[in-house]
């Protein structure tokens, strides 16, 4: 039975470990902890998150002699002196090409499960994501403070003595006693009952930036498995950072798409639908539009937009999909369109190359990224790509 752990004990970990790798490469070692590749939902909650830091660690290779029986044509002493190199093994086994697991070069997997907000706490501290400065937009929300900012006559909680000798001055020019205005004798001044000003305390709704993110991936056919499982982790990665820099109060909409584009619940839907169909970009775009149109989510919400493709495109000249995105850009605080390379072709996509024809990146730079990225990437080249998408100034 897996055992229960709270969430603050599971941050508490993470954050142990990459701490202790970031004093390991001072020391001038290789890092240890992967993190950024192996980053899923948790099923149900959405502020919760499965993590799944690994360690890879040197395999060692042993030349063993054994000894030969009769029929046996391998082993024996061979050829060649003692100490002789007879060949050579990269200790990574990623440099070979690997995929890596459990006794393959890589230390078993140990998933944690984490809140959100903690991740992008992690992810903004230790792997150096941008602090958002600018907000924008703020909705009242249900909070409420109290301050002494309201003023009352005649009694309060806190005596406001600028008000009140201002309030006395009043009174006694009004009844004659203040032959000299700009030198007042002040010993003969009387003080009426409503001459004193007190400050009392009032409830003040407080006012709070949120953000709306809707996510966006292509799930056809040519997205499956090593794609989609880096758009998701990355979106995972994104949310989490969001979730931190607007102090949880983000909200998310998740759209799928091939040929045509579906709304889903929750991130668990997101990360495991998959189809086989075509990919029509424009699809996902017009339902991202319609949303936002219709339930004026514009008013009150800083909205970003982060989506996920190969790239490949039926509107090969993006006579649809241009016009959606200009109107996307008009309400979005950022858009940002990671392109996935599987290497089954070379050269730039379709939608690469009608987007940067438009002229729209180059129009848009604090509007508008677009990272291309490759299927095997590693954590250093994620999290490069999530600072770029996520950062204030193209150049940061």
């Amino acid at each position: 039975m897996k055992p229960e752990t709270d969430y603050q004990t599971n941050f508490r970990s993470l954050d142990e470990l990459l701490e202790r790798d970031k004093l390991r490469e001072k020391d001038g070692f290789p890092r240890k902890i992967k993190v950024g590749r192996l980053v899923k939902p948790g099923r149900g909650d959405k502020t919760k998150v499965t993590v799944v830091p690994t360690t890879v660690e040197e395999k060692f290779y042993h030349d063993r002699i054994h000894d030969q029986e009769e029929g046996d044509q391998s082993g024996g002493s061979g050829q060649g002196e003692e100490g002789e190199v007879i060949g050579e093994q990269p200790l990574d086994e990623s440099e070979a090409g690997g995929e890596g697991g459990a006794g393959e070069g890589e230390g078993g997997v140990h998933e944690m499960e984490s809140d959100a907000y903690d991740l992008g706490k992690i992810l903004t501290e230790k792997f150096e994501l941008p602090n958002l400065k600018q907000k924008g937009k703020k909705k009242s929300l249900s909070h409420f403070t109290y301050d002494l900012t309201d003023k009352n006559r005649g009694a309060g909680q806190l005596l406001d003595k600028k008000s009140t000798l201002r309030r006395i001055l009043q009174t006694n020019i009004s009844l004659g006693r203040v032959r000299d205005r700009y030198n007042p004798e002040t010993s003969g001044f009387l003080v009426g009952p409503k001459d004193k000003v007190y400050r009392i305390l009032s409830r003040e709704k407080t006012y709070e930036s949120q953000a709306l993110v809707f996510f966006l991936r292509d799930y056809s056919g040519s997205m499956w498995g090593k794609p989609t499982e880096m758009v998701v982790s990355q979106h995972v990665l994104i949310y989490s950072w969001l979730l931190y820099q607007y102090a949880r109060q983000v909200e998310t909409r998740f759209i799928l798409h091939d040929t045509e584009a579906r709304e889903v619940p929750d991130f668990y839907t997101y990360y495991n639908s998959r189809v086989a169909g075509g990919t029509r970009i424009v699809s996902s775009y017009r339902l991202v539009n319609r949303i936002i149109e219709e339930e004026n989510l514009f008013k009150d919400y800083n909205i970003y937009i982060f989506h996920g493709s190969d790239g490949d495109d039926w509107d090969r000249e993006g006579g649809q999909t241009l016009p959606e995105l200009r109107k996307m850009l008009q309400t979005a605080n950022r858009i940002g369109v990671t392109v996935i390379r599987n290497g089954r072709g070379g050269g730039s996509s379709s939608f690469e190359n009608y987007l940067y024809h438009s002229g729209l990146v180059e129009e848009n730079p604090d509007l508008l990224r677009v990272d291309r990225i490759r299927e095997d990437a590693d954590e250093k080249r994620l999290i490069q790509g999530i600072r770029y998408l996520t950062s204030e100034k193209a150049g940061a």
